[in-house]
């Protein structure tokens, strides 16, 4: 189980750019966030991860550098970064279950005829502090409730305005 204020899990897969996503090469002014979502079965990730690429300014200039990571295969990966409206969000795919379980996701079985892979990770959402140390989780066993991005840069805004601090501390 991740625990606030502890390290979190080392990240380093490939990106539909052709390039790899190192979290451990992440240096944000604030937060990493990791956005961990279905696959390209799920329409509720697209127009999650559409809406958070029409905000990503907003998350930049917050200090906030983004990813959304799958447990999708080059395939599937290639087909939502070339037909939903993600804009510059980096999609990070190739999570194994190993490593979904390490993020404490919640991993499901694919439904027959459904176009679900045989196995995907649920939603989650972290925010990463620049040393590596987990601020926020949010943390899904289905697909139907995300954080709500708006009120996300909120909460960013205010943490990194009063230097709150993190929360959850005594799990």
């Amino acid at each position: 189980m991740l625990k606030p204020d502890q390290p979190v899990p080392a990240l380093d897969l490939p990106l539909t750019i052709g390039a790899r996503y190192d979290l451990s090469k992440q240096h944000p002014e604030h937060f990493t966030m990791l956005v961990f979502y279905r696959g390209k079965h799920c329409p509720i990730c697209r127009s999650y991860l559409e809406e958070l690429g029409g905000k990503l300014e907003d998350f930049v200039a917050a200090g906030v550098n983004v990813a959304a990571v799958s447990m999708d295969n080059e395939d599937r990966a290639m087909v939502a970064h070339n037909d939903w409206k993600t804009g510059d969000v980096p999609l990070v795919y190739g999570l194994t279950e190993d490593q979904a379980r390490a993020w404490g996701l919640y991993i499901s079985q694919g439904r027959d005829d459904s176009g679900e892979p045989s196995m995907f990770s649920e939603p989650g959402l972290f925010l990463i502090r620049p040393d590596g140390r987990l601020y926020f989780a949010s943390i899904q066993n289905a697909p139907f409730t995300r954080p709500p991005l708006d009120q996300l840069l909120e909460g960013i805004s205010f943490v990194t305005e009063k230097g709150y601090p993190v929360r959850g501390t005594l799990t």
